[in-house]
């Protein structure tokens, strides 16, 4: 049996290639939509992809299952244990007419890529219709399964968060009732045998939980006697609490994802990565970042100095399609500031997550010499904050997590995670002093950018939260967040 794990760090998500060296054949399971390395990889093993599977309907990326299929043909697996308002609406909408091949998976169904065998899973909690695979190299003579291929379900540390349908999808009062069903599940998951390997859809990194490890695999046995979120399953109450307590902010663009994924992710045209141009200096002057989303890659101290009035600060990283996600939409067109070399990684993180509309790109030098007017963001350091917020007409925002701002907080501050801020845009006052931060100013920065694209003077705090607690600053500490 072949099994390769192909990993993305910007999203720290796997998908997974197993294949049949006998026959040649290989399924993927859970890809992002950039298929163009999988294919790649399986060709370099000789093998051909004839299946695609998802353990379910993602919300951190869009799927590219309905890619492979319509590029090779390959056979759907995907779970059909949803109620009516989750299931798959994009098998019968094959772009040549007609439907994808597919199998609809109930708990306990099997099938067979060449010799290795696939048993699906009913594993419901993160979402109605999750599935898990077990995998039993049936051709090398293995009578029960090697390992397990759990989605969010189960991590390395941790297991996938009930709370997206109400958090990220907003159903409203349904993360109680998935965090008892990710209760019964996990009792499940318990009665497997220690040694059976866990191969989990993400890891540390990932907003699908609080808590992954960086270890790309585990086994039963460890997670066992060592994942926090297994232990606290002793009883539901007991659980329901640990799970729900201290998740993250779900970005905004989850629930677009949701949705995509769920009635059918939109194909590349012509099956090609976008290609955006190169801009000269005229362009590169001429650009207006609020009518299109500029995304400056360039150093923070760089972009504070001098940047297109209404761009948004967005460094290549792991953070890149986070913020990209949560500050622009998908409608909208898209220019790049990067060094050329950058220009195939930023695309890749915008098509994962459905931002396809890249029409161009400026590097740094040309946009620095183009002669377009540029803005400087203001930022001060944690004793200058100290002073000016104690103006009555100064406004803190605060833009970290509400599980870090419960710790301890500056008195009368507003609390919008960075990743949901765009939707509480309103709650901003626009003629106050405006002082953002976060715990140790990155994101806080990502927050200034979004604010001045919408018409506000932020102020960013160097060091952050961090810095002014160091510095002796007054600090709230309860329950209270917005």
């Amino acid at each position: 049996m072949f099994f390769r794990m192909i990993y993305d760090e910007t999203l720290a998500q796997a998908a997974y290639l197993i294949g049949c060296p006998r026959t040649g054949e290989a399924i993927l399971i859970d890809p992002e939509r950039d298929i163009d390395r999988y294919l790649n990889a399986a060709s370099a093993e000789k093998l051909r992809i004839i299946a695609v599977a998802e353990t379910h309907i993602h919300a951190d990326f869009l799927s590219g299952a309905r890619e492979i299929a319509e590029k090779t043909g390959a056979k759907v697996y995907v779970s059909d244990e949803g109620d009516r308002d989750w299931k798959y609406g994009w098998l019968n909408a094959n772009s040549g007419g007609g439907s994808y091949p597919h199998q609809l998976l109930k708990n306990g169904d099997s099938f067979n890529v060449g010799s290795i065998s696939f048993e699906a899973w009913h594993t419901p909690g993160h979402t109605p219709e999750h599935l898990s695979f077990t995998v039993s190299d049936v051709g090398g003579g293995a009578t029960e399964p090697m390992g397990i291929i759990t989605g969010d379900f189960v991590f390395v540390g941790d297991l996938g968060r009930p709370d997206l349908l109400e958090t990220a999808a907003g159903i409203a009062g349904v993360k109680e009732i998935s965090a008892g069903t990710l209760f019964r599940s996990a009792q499940e998951f318990l009665s497997l045998p220690d040694w059976l390997q866990v191969w989990p859809a993400h890891g540390a990194g990932s907003a699908c939980g609080k808590a992954l490890g960086a270890v790309p695999q585990s086994t039963v046995g460890y997670e066992r006697r060592f994942n926090p979120s297994l232990l606290a399953a002793d009883d539901e109450a007991g659980f329901v609490q640990h799970i729900l307590q201290g998740q993250p902010e779900p970005p905004l663009y989850f629930a677009r994802m949701k949705q995509w994924n769920k009635e059918g992710p939109p194909l590349l045209p012509g099956g090609a990565m976008p290609k955006p141009r190169e801009l000269n200096g005229d362009e590169a002057k001429k650009l207006d970042a609020k009518v299109q989303a500029v995304l400056d890659t360039r150093p923070w101290a760089k972009f504070k100095a001098g940047h297109l009035a209404g761009a948004l600060w967005c460094p290549l990283g792991n953070n890149f399609p986070t913020v990209a996600g949560s500050f622009i939409t998908d409608r909208e067109p898209i220019t790049l500031i990067c060094e050329p070399t950058q220009v195939e990684q930023a695309t890749r993180c915008l098509v994962r997550i459905g931002l396809d509309r890249l029409e161009g790109f400026a590097t740094p030098s040309t946009l620095e010499a183009s002669g377009a007017s540029m803005l400087q963001t203001r930022e001060i350091d944690a004793a200058t904050f100290a002073k000016e917020m104690k103006d009555p007409r100064a406004f803190v925002l605060d833009v970290r997590k509400a599980s870090e701002y419960e710790m301890g907080h500056v008195p009368g501050s507003l609390n919008v995670a960075h990743t949901r801020l765009r939707e509480y845009l309103g709650e901003v006052p626009e003629a106050q002093p405006l002082l953002v931060h976060c715990q140790g100013g990155t994101r806080s920065a990502f927050a200034s950018s979004l604010l001045e694209r919408h018409g506000f003077t932020p102020t960013n705090i160097a060091g952050g939260f961090s810095a002014y607690e160091k510095a002796g600053g007054e600090v709230v500490r309860e329950n209270v967040h917005a």
